[in-house]
């Protein structure tokens, strides 16, 4: 196991059970404290069990060597299993919308307690807590899909946000304001799936990297010793790592010997530079 998928299971396994507890907790409080929302809640807690664990498929599978098959490695599953947590995530954006507007046609019957009020504010802390902690744990192993499930977990936050203005909505006689809150959060978890499921797209179309890692790249190996032209640089991002082709140019009277050492002094240097990187593949031309 590579010390990525170890970080990735370590976070994966701890927000399952977390969430596990979490979704217990608000159903139980959802029942007693006469709130649909909260119960509806519980179930959006339930529901990122599930995208948990398809992460730690994705990291799984992802994390995988090359095989006669695949000579690239799996990388790429991960970028699927990002893609589908975005389209759970749009669902979810979705159901919330459309909750919002059946309980402005539908308001509340039976006024909901401060026990639920109370489970509304706990969630929010703890899937607030959830979120950046998982965040953090993606960019620091660069997993698409995981920085996915860290917004699952906001969009439960602001799920709770809305039952949390729902339920005191409801207890000062404003039914309306959950309708509302519903509708605004609908709008951001829209907006951040989208974002994801684009950059999901991008790693599975060979997409280029940024102007800036190309421009820093050059840079960098222009400065290694040896190398007196950069003449093609390529970049294609593929997952979560990235491939490189570049084509150096060297003195015309070096020797083959000689012209090898520099190539194989670039395709080190740059790896091990850059870590996302997996793999510089290096040409030599001569130089006029």
């Amino acid at each position: 196991m590579t010390p990525e998928e170890k970080i990735g299971t370590r976070v994966s396994w701890i927000t399952i059970f977390l969430n596990l507890i979490l979704s217990i907790f608000k159903l139980i409080a959802g029942v007693f404290g006469h709130s649909m929302a909260m119960i509806s809640d519980s179930i959006h807690s339930a529901s990122d069990v599930f995208s948990t664990f398809i992460v730690l498929v994705g990291l799984k599978l992802s994390s995988k060597g090359a095989d006669q098959e695949h000579p690239y490695g799996h990388e790429r599953i991960e970028s699927l299993s990002s893609l589908f947590l975005a389209l759970c995530l749009f669902m979810t954006g979705c159901l919330i919308g459309y909750k919002g507007i059946q309980s402005f046609f539908s308001p509340p019957t039976v006024l909901p307690t401060f026990l639920a009020f109370l489970a509304a504010i706990i969630s929010i802390i703890s899937k607030e807590l959830m979120f950046w902690y998982t965040r953090s744990a993606a960019m620091k192993i660069h997993s698409n899909s995981l920085l996915a499930d860290a917004w699952h977990h906001r969009s439960d936050a602001l799920s709770s946000v809305g039952s949390m203005i729902g339920i005191l909505g409801s207890m000062i006689g404003i039914a309306w304001c959950d309708s509302l809150a519903s509708f605004m959060i609908c709008i951001i978890i829209l907006k951040v799936s989208l974002d994801i499921l684009k950059e999901s797209i991008r790693e599975l179309l060979d997409t280029s990297c940024s102007r800036e890692m190309e421009f820093q790249l050059r840079m960098f190996i222009l400065s290694i010793k040896g190398v007196y032209s950069l003449d093609n640089l390529k970049t294609r991002i593929f997952g979560n790592r990235v491939y490189t082709e570049v084509e150096i140019g060297v003195p015309g009277d070096y020797s083959l010997e000689k012209a090898h050492k520099i190539a194989h002094l670039v395709h080190d240097q740059v790896e091990e530079e850059f870590q996302i990187i997996k793999h510089c593949m290096v040409h030599v031309n001569p130089t006029k």
